[in-house]
């Protein structure tokens, strides 16, 4: 593709969404609008960091062919609207450490031996010693740039004999994952266990990981789980849909669903997000956006939402608003459980 076809492309599309931005209510309804820039920002999102930048570039070039001027001054918001202008492997590695933090927070001063309803069989300790694992698991594989799967028991685990040190284990891991992670080229081509085989799969993996888990510990101690920024939240549940069709043991109660042409919506009602899933083929396909009329719907937060896909929420929990079939929602919960 030419740089002058680049070019032009990318002034048409900061020129169409500056358009709708600043649409009156009257030529535009909003809700459609935020609903197509949101799957615009979708599409965007899933590019290389590489090629994000690029565009970035592109956008500000075209802002800067305008004379100074309000016009100018929209143009040139359009890249931090897309969130073109963060580089999410950065932005995910300092997540990650933030969630590890409160998680060690957390659990340092429990008894280690509560057990963790949303994990059945599980204690604290046996959810701290996961969490550190997956963290020195992915380090390795990742400082190695591993080509096929490797087992995590594999990898230099060295886990602490006292389950008491369990929180500071997680503490070391999580440092030593991290600084693999801000290091490596998140383009490089490797081994991972879902649906993007490049070092940016493992600190998104991670961060989602933390989360649930940070979730896991608060409810083993009768509380509530803290915030979770919409944002994060919202990408939890792509990371979520993208990544379960690689997982043999969710595929397989997927394709056993049956149901060809169900669909099941979730509808965040603080953000206005929309997930369509169908299942058919097998397995199942997904929109960020609605489409025809869906056979379950629920709709809650988009924080309750991730935790519900993630099985941390119930489906009859008055959080949400149901309507349709509920029998599809609840054999979907069932056949995703990870």
């Amino acid at each position: 593709m030419s740089d002058a076809l680049l070019n032009t492309l990318a002034e048409a599309l900061a020129d169409l969404v500056t358009s709708v931005e600043t649409a009156d209510d009257e030529v535009l309804d909003p809700d459609s609008a935020v609903k197509w820039l949101e799957s615009t920002a979708h599409v965007l999102g899933r590019l290389p960091a590489a090629d994000r930048r690029t565009l970035d570039g592109l956008f500000r070039d075209a802002a800067l062919r305008e004379p100074p001027g309000p016009r100018r001054d929209e143009l040139l918001t359009v890249s931090r609207g897309f969130g073109l202008t963060e580089d999410d492997h950065v932005v995910n590695c300092d997540l990650v450490e933030s969630y590890v933090q409160r998680f060690v927070a957390l659990v340092r001063d429990a008894d280690l031996a509560t057990p963790v309803p949303t994990c059945p069989g599980w204690t604290l300790a046996d959810l701290v010693k996961h969490h550190a694992t997956t963290h020195r698991w992915i380090e390795y594989l990742v400082r190695t740039r591993a080509t096929e799967r490797v087992p995590s028991t594999d990898g230099p685990l060295d886990p602490p004999e006292d389950p008491a040190a369990y929180p500071d284990w997680l503490a070391a891991s999580a440092e030593v994952s991290l600084r693999t992670l801000r290091a490596a080229d998140p383009d490089a081509p490797m081994w991972c266990h879902g649906a993007d085989p490049h070092a940016r799969f493992f600190p998104r993996r991670l961060l989602f990981e933390a989360v649930v888990h940070l979730a896991d510990a608060e409810l083993a101690l009768g509380r509530e789980p803290g915030p979770i920024d919409p944002g994060t939240a919202a990408d939890g549940i792509d990371e979520f849909l993208e990544n379960v069709p690689y997982f043999a043991w969710v595929a397989e109660p997927v394709a056993r669903l049956g149901r060809d042409g169900a669909s099941l919506r979730l509808t965040a009602t603080d953000t206005g997000a929309v997930w369509t899933i169908t299942l058919g083929g097998g397995g199942f396909t997904w929109r960020r956006r609605a489409e025809g009329e869906a056979t379950t719907t629920v709709e809650g937060t988009v924080a309750d939402l991730l935790l519900l896909v993630h099985g941390r929420r119930a489906t009859d929990d008055p959080r949400f608003t149901r309507t349709g079939d509920r029998t599809l929602l609840d054999a979907w919960r069932t056949a995703t459980a990870l």
